[in-house]
């Protein structure tokens, strides 16, 4: 189990991750709930636009406060505003204010502030007060008055009920709505003049935005509909509010004909449209009758403030403040066109499945493919959650958090290409590890190439050779055998393909030469055990071109053979250049039967020099970048003063090992030449 771990640490500590974050999300705590809001809020950010509207709100703003003074009001204000709106004939008035305590310019209130005999007040008694005419004028109207929930008691209360008759299928709604001990209302006769009784209790949000709120709360013990659902009651002369349940809570809420999903505690999520100054009238405007007369016909007209002074703002999802008279007008709105947004237990689930399948297909992919195409299909993954959560809100009105599966996709993203990173580092360090370990290998294969490079410092004055390797370990071969005082066996060679492989090769083509020629067979017979033995090698694929040669510097005799390699080059003292090419294939091909199928050559080379090389040589590259070619090594030679084999070499090396990183090839050469066949003593 342990070894299985170690083995799978990545995916253990993915699962881990995803396990943590899924139970988060499953818990909601605060911080949570503020990541999905993003998304929420971005939705109607990008989608709200202006509507009509068959909602009208009646605006307490700063005009009509310079007009009628302080708030509140005299209640006459309002009955004349009452007045003028039910000439045009509503829907249903409703206000979104209190009238806790009697009007202060009421009889009542006049003789208790001035201490009145009650003699002195027989005629002002008789005065009908302004909380009379106003709720005389509420009961003319099809009006909802505002209620709230308290946590406190109101000493102005009473036994208050709502006006709203519920009828519930499958359980009872009290015991899944929001619920507060006490309410807090109007005055008696107001509320009892009304046609209905509306809660405008918001739910507390941490950051204060109002996104959703109860269509029906419980205030001691008795439901009420909220504000807006109760003036589509009234409104749709209605008296009767229906309540379907299910085994999780509240289903369904009704207010014929209009039926509103909300989630189980009765919640629906508020659909905001843009402001639009045109559904504002000033109350002033109203009071004084400077509106068109079918203003207000089949209307909902919410009654409430926008002045700065009442402190009745709120902040919606768009990003701004609104009265909250104007989003009371929303819920109506919300309903009337059945536009509001839906947060059900179901989205919920979809939303934790939909976040582990895709976290689990973007490890699993950060762990399989590259990094630089793990990172397209995070962004890939990333769309598509974007995509769904916004198709699904566009035609399903449906709200689905993207915001905490992006971040479950960023974190699982982040977790994958950390391992992938710890796996490359691994993989990175074992392959320079490798690669240390080769290098080491190379350079020691080096120093033991080197080493079978005989030393022929001695014989330098006709015969002189070099090899210049373009890697570390050389495919081509140089060796000079002296065989007796007079005779020399000679090759230069070069083995198909590079690196270490060809350097075995080449290391045993040379031991086999220097065995055949240390017993002093003839030249012919010296490559035909040379070719065999390598055929016999079965280096698969590799074969050797090379050109082998048996020279008597006292005769000047060379008897050469050119196996399948470049062609050789002799010249004169008046430089005339002849190249021989070769007339046999390379060795290691084909197995030979007898000695007869080796073709010699033989030439003089008194007055001549022999020069063989690799194509490393020809194909070399001058600073200009152009090849060296058969020509350019005539032309070296022609710049040299003294011919000699020595300068030849070191001319030819020094024109193309000038200094780039990599030679195109190994360059190797031997240049023969018999006019001083002295040898050279070793200096101690």
């Amino acid at each position: 189990m342990k070894s299985f771990l170690e083995k799978h640490l990545n995916y253990s500590v993915f699962f881990i991750i995803l396990f943590v974050l899924i139970s988060i999300k499953i818990i909601n705590p605060s911080f949570v709930k503020s990541v999905s809001y993003l998304s929420f809020d971005l939705y109607q950010k990008l989608f709200s636009k202006k509507k009509d509207s068959e909602v009208i709100i009646i605006d307490i703003d700063e005009q009509s406060l310079g007009k009628f003074g302080q708030f509140p009001w005299n209640r006459t204000v309002f009955a004349k505003i009452l007045e003028q709106v039910n000439a045009s004939n509503p829907k249903v008035v409703g206000f979104d204010i209190f009238f806790t305590e009697k009007d202060k310019q009421s009889p009542d209130e006049i003789i208790k502030s001035y201490n009145l005999i009650t003699t002195d007040a027989i005629n002002l008694q008789k005065l009908k007060g302004p909380d009379q005419i106003f709720s005389e004028k509420l009961n003319e109207t099809k009006s909802v008055i505002a209620v709230l929930g308290s946590s406190v008691p109101s000493h102005s209360n009473y036994d208050r009920k709502a006006k709203a008759r519920f009828l519930s299928k499958g359980g009872d709604p009290k015991k899944f709505t929001y619920s507060y001990p006490y309410s807090i209302g109007s005055l008696e006769t107001i509320e009892q003049s009304a046609k209905g009784l509306g809660s405008i209790s918001f739910l507390d949000q941490l950051d204060g935005i109002i996104r959703s709120l109860p269509l029906i709360v419980k205030f001691n013990n008795k439901i009420y509909p909220t504000m807006g659902l109760e003036m589509v009651r009234v409104g749709s002369k209605q008296k009767n509010i229906y309540v379907e349940l299910n085994e999780v809570g509240i289903k369904r809420i009704s207010a014929r004909p209009y039926k509103i999903d909300s989630d189980p505690n009765g919640i629906i999520w508020i659909k905001y449209k843009k402001s639009d100054k045109r559904q504002y009238i000033s109350a002033q405007d109203v009071y004084d009758g400077k509106f068109q007369s079918d203003f207000f016909k089949d209307k909902y007209v919410l009654i409430g403030a926008s002045a700065q002074g009442l402190f009745d703002l709120v902040k919606t999802p768009l990003g701004i403040t609104i009265p909250g008279v104007e989003v009371h007008a929303n819920v109506i709105e919300n309903i009337l066109d059945q536009s509001y947004l839906i947060r059900n237990p179901n989205t919920y689930v979809f939303e934790l499945l939909f976040s582990i399948i895709i976290a689990l297909l973007t490890f699993i992919f950060s762990q399989k493919i590259k990094p630089k195409y793990s990172l397209s299909v995070f962004f890939g993954n990333l769309l598509f959650i974007i995509i769904i959560g916004f198709s699904i809100y566009k035609f399903r009105s449906e709200l689905v958090d993207i915001s905490y599966p992006i971040f479950i996709l960023t974190i699982t993203f982040l977790t994958g290409l950390y391992f992938r990173f710890i796996e490359e580092n691994k993989l990175a360090l074992a392959n320079l590890q490798k690669e240390a370990k080769l290098l080491k290998e190379r350079e020691l294969a080096a120093g033991v190439q080197k080493s079978l490079f005989p030393d022929i410092s001695k014989f330098e004055n006709f015969i002189f050779a070099k090899n210049v390797p373009a890697r570390d370990v050389s495919g081509d071969y140089f060796d000079v055998v002296r065989s007796t005082p007079e005779e020399y066996f000679f090759t230069l060679a070069d083995v198909s393909g590079k690196g270490v492989k060809a350097g075995m090769y080449m290391a045993k083509a040379s031991s086999i030469f220097r065995t055949l020629t240390n017993l002093k067979f003839p030249l012919e017979k010296v490559v035909f055990g040379v070719n065999n033995e390598l055929v016999e090698a079965k280096f698969k694929g590799m074969f050797v071109t090379a050109v082998f040669g048996k020279l008597n510097i006292k005769t000047g005799e060379l008897v050469f053979i050119n196996a399948g390699h470049e062609s050789i080059l002799t010249f004169d003292k008046s430089k005339n250049y002849e190249y021989i090419k070769s007339d046999m294939p390379p060795i290691g091909i084909v197995k030979y039967f007898t000695e007869s199928m080796v073709k010699s050559n033989t030439i003089n080379l008194k007055d001549k020099t022999f020069v063989v090389y690799t194509d490393g040589v020809t194909e070399g590259y001058l600073k200009n970048g152009e090849e060296l070619g058969a020509e350019g090594v005539q032309n070296i030679i022609n710049s040299i003063e003294n011919i000699n084999p020595k300068n030849i070499v070191l001319g030819i090396e020094k024109e193309l090992n000038w200094g780039a990183e990599k030679l195109r090839d190994d360059i190797t050469c031997m240049a023969i030449n018999i006019e001083n066949t002295e040898l050279i003593k070793k200096t101690k």
